[in-house]
């Protein structure tokens, strides 16, 4: 008879605890060779260490128990490396939001901002090539990303002089409700017909807003909003409707520094038309 280990010796041998090791049998992630009909005992072959030690690591890496088991009956080395980049991508993006989290928290604890102005700003309507849709929160970063490449494709080729700097449309539903609409749109001189993808040109309303600069990465941007909401509040001046930004220097996104003006939609009330907060 082959020689196996006892959960305790392959315990040792592996670092994982008898309850691990005992999940992970009931989850048939890690299956012993061999349990004793009479006391349960688990007994384990010598080969299994290594299979151990892998599922060990992953779980380090926080890889859910499901993919682990995706990635040791992978039938390719292929369909393996793909399960777990994407896992490593899952990773990095929970490492950059978690970064993004302690400079924001770090920044309340400890605020370097200057003092955010606040002025009154009236758009008349503009006409802009716009990608517009409805979307859920969580999708709002690749989406993002996808728009504004297509953006920069009509840009590149020619199909689109912009008459100003880009800018955002983002509805209270999107992030009250976690499912709203978005738009990225391109200033233009007149319409633009027949573009292809997504985009197209319309004639965006007049609006009057309450206009605050934010400059830096987007680990700070929320301490503007706050302010800015702070002001409107304080003004009695707020109005339902989307958040307008403008992006004025680069594209924001992570930690890019970039310059984004953020227009808050008001009444036309009296009031003086800049407060330093």
């Amino acid at each position: 008879m082959k020689a196996s280990m006892s959960i305790g010796d392959f315990s040792r041998a592996t670092k994982l605890s008898a309850k691990t090791l005992r999940f992970y049998h009931q989850v048939e992630l890690l299956v012993p060779v061999r349990v004793d009909p009479v006391n349960g005992y688990r007994f384990y072959d010598t080969e299994q260490i290594s299979a151990a030690q892998v599922i060990r690591n992953f779980r380090l890496m926080d890889m859910p128990v499901e993919v682990i088991r995706g990635v040791l009956s992978a039938p390719s080395p292929h369909d393996r490396d793909l399960l777990i980049a994407g896992h490593l991508a899952r990773m990095e993006a929970q490492l950059e939001a978690t970064r993004s989290a302690v400079v924001s928290l770090r920044g309340m604890l400890y605020p370097s901002l200057a003092p955010v102005e606040v002025i009154r700003r009236s758009l008349e309507p503009q006409f802009v090539v716009i990608i517009r849709e409805t979307i859920n929160l969580a999708d709002l970063g690749a989406w993002y990303t996808g728009a504004m490449d297509e953006l920069d494709a009509l840009v590149a080729t020619a199909k689109v002089s912009p008459a100003g700097p880009r800018g955002g449309i983002w509805d209270t539903e999107l992030f009250l409700n976690e499912h709203g609409g978005a738009a990225l749109f391109i200033p233009t001189h007149a319409p633009v017909p027949r573009l292809p993808g997504r985009a197209h040109s319309e004639l965006l309303p007049a609006v009057e807003l309450a206009v605050a600069t934010h400059r830096g990465t987007d680990d700070t941007i929320m301490q503007v909003y706050g302010e800015l909401g702070r002001y409107v509040t304080r003004q009695g001046i707020s109005l339902a409707g989307p958040i307008r930004e403008t992006y004025l220097e680069g594209r924001p996104g992570g930690s890019q520094e970039s310059v984004t003006e953020i227009g808050w939609p008001i009444s036309t009330t009296s009031s003086p038309p800049a407060e330093r907060i």
